[in-house]
């Protein structure tokens, strides 16, 4: 139901059928017979994801004024009826929405993880960082969160990420150093999709990745990986999910 999201979508959004990604942050897609563009946020490969003809679902831009009037939100599962009269698997693509999920999850004291804290700060700055979000409580230390965003799926095992990052790696390094530290660390693992029953690194795609995330869980970083349930309305948080044995 409506209410129980924590980020509904806006209204006017629709279905149309994607065609082609046409640059790294534009698609094209087809709707009543017409061809249009819509923005993309997501710089991903969006791996198995992107494929012709498959539903999609895109919100219209918050004003006027903005190049592409429709931003890319919802890709069908492959092998699902997504779109087709509300029915079927969607999986996330926004890359907003971890950001967004975290900050209403917090506010609604959805994150035992973070019991106790009581101030959210976005974007904050540490050093010659800045960190998606700083949470902050009587007598506790820091909690610095990073947000990322799961589309790939691999039998069963939810996976980050699809393609090489090396910002990535660089956020892992730093919140490593702050676990060293003696402050918290924490990555918010965003799973936008339904058939994950776990999380782990994509090692077969980025190795140095994956080494950095196991060195990093050695040295007290927080890895919280998050089911977010979604349907045509919003999106939900859901259950978090228990982290794969390691290779």
């Amino acid at each position: 139901m409506r209410e129980d999201l924590l980020l509904p979508f806006p209204p006017g959004c629709v279905v149309g059928a994607l065609q082609r990604r046409v640059k790294r942050f534009i698609i094209e897609f087809s709707l009543d017979g017409r061809d249009y563009r819509a923005h993309t946020n997501n710089s991903g490969s969006m791996l198995g994801l992107a494929r012709p003809g498959t539903p999609i679902l895109v919100s219209p831009a918050p004003g006027p004024g903005r190049k592409l009037a429709w931003t890319l939100e919802l890709v069908g599962l492959p092998g699902s009826r997504a779109g087709h009269a509300g029915t079927g698997s969607w999986v996330g693509v926004n890359t907003l929405t971890p950001n967004r999920l975290l900050r209403a999850a917090f506010a609604a004291r959805r994150l035992p993880w973070a019991a106790g804290y009581t101030h959210f700060q976005p974007e904050a700055r540490r050093g010659h960082s800045r960190l998606d979000a700083l949470l902050t409580g009587p007598g506790l230390p820091p909690l610095w969160v990073e947000c990322k965003n799961v589309t790939m799926v691999e039998d069963g095992v939810a996976v980050f990420p699809d393609a090489v990052t090396e910002r990535g790696r660089k956020h892992l390094r730093e919140m490593t150093d702050i676990a060293a530290s003696g402050e918290r660390a924490a990555f918010f693992y965003c799973v936008q999709r339904p058939d994950a029953l776990c999380f782990g690194p994509a090692d077969y795609i980025d190795s140095l990745y994956a080494d950095l995330f196991y060195q990093g869980l050695d040295a007290g970083v927080e890895a919280h990986p998050y089911f977010a349930p979604i349907n045509m309305q919003g999106i939900s948080l859901g259950v978090e999910l228990p982290l794969a044995p390691a290779r």
